[in-house]
């Protein structure tokens, strides 16, 4: 991999870690629907002159059916529901359960015959789910099931989304899709978000919702396409197996949240098993959210 692809590489993968550590903030003052609003809306004001450029609408309307579902699938469901979850849930925890999302997509592609498995998969999954199994078992009290269950909504989404890039919009510029995509989720939440406008707002709460709408969004596709055509889809989705880490790390210095049994134990089956169960070496679906995605 050349400099510049080990560079973009190292950007993306902090820069989609930092999602969970803004939302964490951002959520004490506004609500998730109204961050979602907040997100959405700048980032698809930025990246509209940028699609328009590189003519990367034409042909999009034709397509409005499955554009509105990768919407829902990937943005406007998965990122209320990591908002909603982060009210309660500390950022690490949140970034290690979505983390799970290779484990279910390797799940789903091959209930839906995409792909198959073999033993190696099979204990990849074994693997990763007792990962999940630990971290929810030693970290997770009672009171926390129910945001827990919320996670699991925006991983079920975010290995949906792919595959209708990958079958129905594959042959659309990924720019386009995203810009319209943005534009979907903002006119979808913006009755709700723009009545129920927080009175005020702190300064760090700003700056949070600011660096999740233009960096983690809007700069982050950006720079993900460029890293897709650098180093190929298949290396690009390596990514997923770091943001967890800076997900954490970001968690423990800046929120001072703990660093508990439940991470150190359940991270690294995690990590194992998705990269058991999906084989990085192999050509895959390209993502165009890795958190995400993003919360």
């Amino acid at each position: 991999m050349t400099r510049r692809g080990w560079l973009l590489f190292l950007v993306m993968s902090v820069i989609w870690g930092c999602p969970y550590l803004l939302i964490r903030i951002a959520v004490r003052e506004v609500s998730p629907a109204t961050l979602l609003f907040m997100r959405t809306a700048p980032a698809a004001l930025v990246l509209l002159p940028l699609a328009i450029h590189r003519q990367a609408l034409h042909g999009l309307m034709a397509r409005w059916r499955w554009l509105l579902a990768f919407t829902v699938a990937e943005l406007a469901i998965p990122w209320l529901f990591v908002s909603r979850a982060e009210v309660h849930l500390t950022s690490s925890v949140t970034g290690l359960l979505v983390a799970s999302v290779p484990l279910t997509g390797a799940i789903l592609y091959r209930v839906l015959g995409y792909d198959h498995f073999d033993r190696r998969r099979v204990m990849g999954l074994l693997v990763g789910f007792a990962g999940v199994v630990i971290l929810v078992g030693v970290d997770i009290r009672g009171a926390e099931l129910g945001p827990v269950i919320e996670v699991l909504i925006p991983v079920i989404g975010y290995a949906i989304g792919p595959l209708i890039i990958s079958r129905k919009l594959d042959d659309l510029p990924a720019i386009g899709v995203i810009t319209v995509s943005m534009a979907i989720a903002s006119v979808i939440y913006a009755p709700f978000a723009l009545t129920h406008l927080p009175a005020s707002m702190s300064l760090e709460v700003v700056a949070a919702v600011a660096g999740l709408a233009l960096v983690c969004t809007a700069l982050a596709f950006v720079l993900f396409f460029d890293l897709i055509v650098e180093v190929g889809p298949a290396r690009s989705t390596v990514i997923t197996y770091v943001n967890p880490a800076v997900a954490i790390v970001l968690g423990v210095l800046v929120l001072g949240e703990p660093l508990t049994w439940g991470i150190l134990m359940g991270f690294p089956l995690i990590l194992l098993g998705s990269w058991m169960a999906t084989g990085v070496h192999e050509p895959t679906t390209i993502p165009l959210a890795v958190e995400p995605p993003t919360g």
